[in-house]
């Protein structure tokens, strides 16, 4: 008994031993293959990290390569080339204007005619956000004769929206309607005022913005160019400098719901000194049909008794000017003196001439209009059935010239029966808005001439009658 129950235990005791053994064996193997997993899964991880870091770099120098690549961007605002961070573009924007010029007068000083009014492909831009740039050469003119005409060339250092340097050749800062854009004033032609003050000149302009766009300002000294007149040819013909300046408020620009938003007011002026030199006084005046109504005497070369009419003295202009935009509706009003002393031969004149004029327009397609003019909300298109827009406008304005102008016999500064004592233009008419790039402009003119006491002019003197014309024009702006 006892002996079967020690070899039943030994049994058991085997057993168990060799069930142990068989346990810890397969213990020992699954820690080997935990091991083993372990091992396969840091290396995965390592293998997983090492991509993540590549794929990183990837992203940042993507990234980075997108902050410098160039975009390419055309749109009705022009060809816009710029770096990926917008820090430096340069945008090519261009402008066309076909016109036809029409008299309707009995004895007409002038032919009707084709012609280009204005072709310019204007370059402009910025370098590292600040430096701005503009460059406009100019291929039409009133000539229509295709000469190549540099026409505006300036740079601005653009530090602040409230200080802001420019320099070179650009609009000096003194007409309401001389400082609009080209492309989009009321008529196809400025008014009789835009021509007593000074267009582009040469020199340096400090301006801005002030209290969040409310008031601009700008001063500036420049070389000095007659009324109406561009520096055109790089000269200073004196020593003598023009200083120029403008204040210009909107109060209530930033109130959108204001009835007042688009009201803006402001004066502006010049001062400057001219020394007797040849070109000293503008060319002449002339009518919305382009046709001169007034001009300084010039010396006739086998008359030694006659002499050119100089500037020689102070050169000054003032200039009250405001408009109101609100809605579809559109007016804008402006009054300037220009006064300039002026010599023929012995006879010294001190000549203060008066321009003024108010327009308006209205939006019939209900567009809202503005300083920066309409924007049609469709383009012209049979198929779709959508015609643009289309906006009317009016405008009166008026000259008067200096009376002693006429005094003096024959060193008078302007000979009585070649040029008004003043004038008085009606003017309406309709402008079609086929797209954003494409306006058409049809205007009608009617001008009444005052002539001196004693005027006898030539029946063909553009003076000598009424001037009624009709100005069309196709322009193209992007």
């Amino acid at each position: 008994m006892t002996a079967n129950v020690s070899s039943s235990l030994r049994r058991a005791l085997a057993a168990a031993a060799l069930f142990a053994s068989v346990t810890a064996l397969r213990a020992d193997s699954r820690d080997d293959d935990i091991q083993a997993l372990r091992e396969q899964i840091r290396q995965l991880d390592q293998k997983l990290r090492v991509l993540e870091r590549k794929q990183e770099v990837k992203d940042e120098d993507a990234a980075a390569a997108a902050k410098t690549a160039a975009k390419l961007t055309v749109n009705d605002k022009g060809i816009t080339l710029a770096s990926g961070d917008g820090a430096n573009s340069l945008r090519l924007r261009g402008l066309v204007q076909a016109d036809s010029r029409w008299f309707f007068d009995s004895e007409i000083n002038n032919n009707d005619a084709f012609l280009i009014r204005r072709a310019r492909l204007i370059f402009e831009g910025v370098f590292s956000k600040i430096f701005q740039y503009q460059l406009v050469p100019e291929f039409g003119g009133t000539s229509g004769n295709g000469t190549l005409t540099l026409l505006d060339a300036n740079i601005t250092v653009a530090l602040k929206p409230e200080f802001q340097i420019k320099a070179g050749r650009f609009r000096e800062p003194v007409g309401l309607e001389q400082l609009q854009s080209d492309s989009v004033a009321f008529f196809a032609e400025r008014s009789v005022v835009s021509q007593f003050v000074p267009n582009r000149d040469i020199g340096l302009q400090l301006g801005g913005d002030l209290f969040a766009g409310t008031l601009s300002y700008a001063v500036g000294v420049f070389n000095g160019v007659p009324d109406g007149t561009n520096n055109s040819n790089n000269t200073e013909i004196n020593n003598k400098k023009d200083f120029a300046a403008r204040l210009f408020a909107q109060p209530f620009k930033n109130d959108k719901d204001s009835a007042l938003a688009g009201l803006g007011f402001g004066i502006a002026g010049s001062i400057g000194r001219q020394n007797g030199a040849a070109g000293s006084v503008t060319s002449g005046y002339k009518t919305d049909g382009q046709q001169t109504f007034f001009k300084y005497r010039t010396a006739v070369a086998t008359d030694p008794t006659t002499f050119d009419t100089v500037a020689k003295g102070d050169v000054k202009r003032l200039s009250p000017q405001a408009y109101y935009y609100v809605g579809p509706f559109g007016l804008q009003t402006e009054y300037v003196v220009s006064s300039v002393d002026v010599i023929n031969g012995t006879v010294r004149k001190s000549l203060d001439h008066k321009a003024w004029q108010v327009s308006g327009g209205y939006v019939l397609t209900g567009e809202d209009t503005s300083y920066a003019g309409v924007v049609p909300k469709t383009t012209f298109n049979l198929d779709a059935g959508t015609l643009g827009a289309f906006e009317v406008v009016a405008r009166v304005s008026g000259v008067n010239i200096d009376d002693d102008a006429f005094t003096g016999g024959s060193n008078s500064p302007a000979s009585k029966n070649n040029s008004a004592t003043g004038l008085k233009t009606y003017s309406a008419g309709l402008n079609w808005y086929l797209s954003k790039t494409v306006r058409a402009s049809f205007d009608y003119f009617h001008t009444e001439f005052d002539l001196a006491p004693g005027a006898t002019p030539a029946k063909t003197a553009v003076i000598a009658n009424d001037e009624n014309a009709v100005v069309t024009r196709l322009q193209l702006v992007f």
